[in-house]
């Protein structure tokens, strides 16, 4: 089911939003060779609670992290462990939060150092195919048109879109209808309608789009090795064009 949420109720999460944005840019800040995963964890579970926000990810479904957090070959849900940081790694950062009574959840992909041209590539096309997401967050649109967005953009720089996750709507729940694919013809599905918030979320791989997940039962990894990036913004339908509430 698609839950339409009023103008209030879009306040009320564009307040959640703004604390993921700040966090996160509190991560990229913090992202540097020699830096573990649990520090960056820690920094985000900290700066949470300083908020009086909770982390929408720790304890989801059994999820023992604050933050996700993906390096290299990993897709998303990565486990926050004692692995260091070391340059020309790539770390996805996927974070969320309650506030309010609303959640909020974003996600971006930072270089670690002196990464590979490659690396930069995958990471720039992939940034870019949520920003072309976004612009189709449209009542003119329907939703497969943001699906398309993404998948156009980012195979014709010769990478591919992960079949196996997907976007979501978001609200008071962390996962709401609809869910939004980043593959697909344009032109199908429901017809976006103002008051639709939508988690969109690119995940592209720089080589082939099958991925596993491994025994630990969340983190995924492409099949083949590969390098695989992540952003993701939480988005308000409105009458006037698509609202970014995951932004300072």
């Amino acid at each position: 089911m698609i839950v339409l949420k009023s103008r209030a109720e879009i306040e009320k999460m564009a307040a959640a939003g703004r604390i993921v944005a700040e966090i996160l840019a509190g991560l990229r800040e913090l992202v540097a060779p020699g830096v573990t995963l649990v520090e960056l964890d820690a920094f985000a579970e900290r700066e949470t609670l300083k908020r009086k926000a909770k982390p929408a990810f720790k304890g989801y479904s059994g999820f023992p992290f604050s933050l996700c957090c993906s390096v290299n070959e990993q897709v998303v849900h990565g486990f926050a462990t004692s692995r260091v940081l070391t340059a020309g790694d790539i770390v996805s950062l996927d974070f969320g939060v309650i506030y309010g009574g609303y959640y909020g959840d974003s996600a971006i992909t930072v270089p670690v150092g002196e990464v590979s041209e490659m690396a930069k590539k995958l990471v720039k096309a992939t940034e870019e195919s949520l920003y072309r997401a976004i612009d189709c967050a449209t009542t003119s649109n329907r939703l497969s048109d943001i699906a398309n967005a993404v998948q156009s953009h980012v195979e014709a720089r010769g990478f591919s879109v992960v079949r196996d996750f997907v976007g979501h709507g978001i609200g008071k729940d962390l996962h709401e209808g609809p869910q939004i694919p980043n593959f697909g013809l344009p032109g199908k599905g429901p017809r976006l309608k103002a008051g639709m918030v939508l988690a969109i979320e690119p995940m592209i791989n720089e080589k082939g789009y099958d991925v596993k997940v491994l025994e630990d039962g969340w983190t995924a990894v492409t099949c083949d090795g590969g390098l695989s990036a992540h952003f993701e913004h939480t988005v308000a339908i409105t009458d006037n064009g698509p609202l970014i509430l995951t932004q300072i």
